[in-house]
């Protein structure tokens, strides 16, 4: 019922930038937020960055003053900025979207496939 289409990884060098984008499509009525998580192997999913419908923002302390997270409502879409990207970024990527599908229904997560990023020389 609700599909997230992440877009935007690949390989980069230290110190280079990604966006990564995720596009959210089906019977949404209400989003409450949405937001990028990371897990690299051996590791548990982290948060990196969410943004709630109203604007609100929130990041992991390992990423601020190095990504930015920001949406688009009309479009459903939100994207990451990455800049200064670091080894240790390396990670695939995944977005989580926070909403309803029925108004009666309370929200939940859905989650896209990931998109791989590896920062390496």
């Amino acid at each position: 019922q609700v599909q997230l289409v992440e877009s935007g990884g690949g390989l980069v060098q230290p110190g280079g930038s990604l966006r990564l984008s995720c596009a959210a499509s089906g019977s949404i009525v209400s989003i409450y937020a949405m937001g990028w998580y990371r897990q690299a192997p051996g590791k548990q999913r982290e948060l990196v960055a969410t943004i709630t419908s109203g604007g609100s923002t929130t990041y992991a302390d390992s990423v601020k003053g190095r990504f930015t997270i920001s949406s688009d409502n009309a479009k459903n879409t939100v994207y990451l900025q990455m800049n200064s990207l670091k080894s240790e970024d390396t990670a695939v990527y995944y977005c989580k979207l926070v909403g309803r599908t029925r108004w009666i229904d309370p929200d939940r997560d859905y989650w896209g496939q990931g998109t791989q990023v590896t920062v390496s020389s």
